[in-house]
C-alpha cells in the first residue's frame, strides 16, 4: 500500500507544533493553546480586525473572539481603535507575545536544522520547494 499523503504531512507538522509549543512551555509561554496559536499567527503586523482573523484561521467569528479574549487575558494580544475606522478595533501582538514569538521562531530554526541534517541539504532545499510550490494553489490567503 503506498504511503499516505495525509499521514506524511501530518506527522511532520505535528512533530513540529509539539516541539514548539514544548519550547514555549519551557520559556514560561505554557498557557497557549493550539487554537489560539492558530489565531495569533495570522494577526498581521499593523494588526487585524476579528473578521479577518476568523476568516484566515478558518474559525467562526465568535471562536475567534472566545480564543482572542484568552489571548487578550493573558496579556499575548490586545485590542484598540482602528486608525482607517472609528467604529472598528484592531487585535495587536501585546509583549508577552512580543516575547514569545522569538521562542517558536527558535524552536522551528532548530527542527529544521535536525531535519536538514537528517534529509541532507538537498532533500531538504527539494522538499521546501516542494511545499511552497503546494502553498500556491492550497492556501487561499497567498
Amino acid at each position: 500500500m503506498p504511503d499516505d499523503l495525509g499521514l506524511l504531512l501530518y506527522l511532520p507538522h505535528r512533530e513540529l507544533e509539539n516541539r514548539v509549543f514544548a519550547a514555549l512551555a519551557e520559556a514560561g509561554f505554557d498557557d497557549v493553546t493550539p487554537a489560539q496559536a492558530r489565531v495569533f499567527h495570522r494577526i498581521g503586523r499593523d494588526g487585524s480586525r476579528l473578521t479577518e482573523l476568523a476568516e484566515a484561521a478558518r474559525v467562526t467569528k465568535q471562536t475567534a473572539g472566545f480564543l482572542v479574549d484568552q489571548l487578550e487575558r493573558a496579556g499575548y494580544v490586545e485590542r484598540g481603535p482602528d486608525p482607517t475606522d472609528a467604529r472598528a478595533r484592531l487585535i495587536r501582538v501585546a509583549e508577552r507575545g512580543r516575547r514569545a514569538i522569538p521562542v517558536g521562531v527558535a524552536a522551528i530554526a532548530e527542527v529544521q536544522r535536525e531535519w536538514t541534517a537528517h534529509l541532507g541539504r538537498s532533500r531538504m532545499v527539494a522538499l521546501l520547494d516542494a511545499l511552497a510550490r503546494l502553498r500556491e494553489i492550497t492556501d487561499p490567503d497567498r
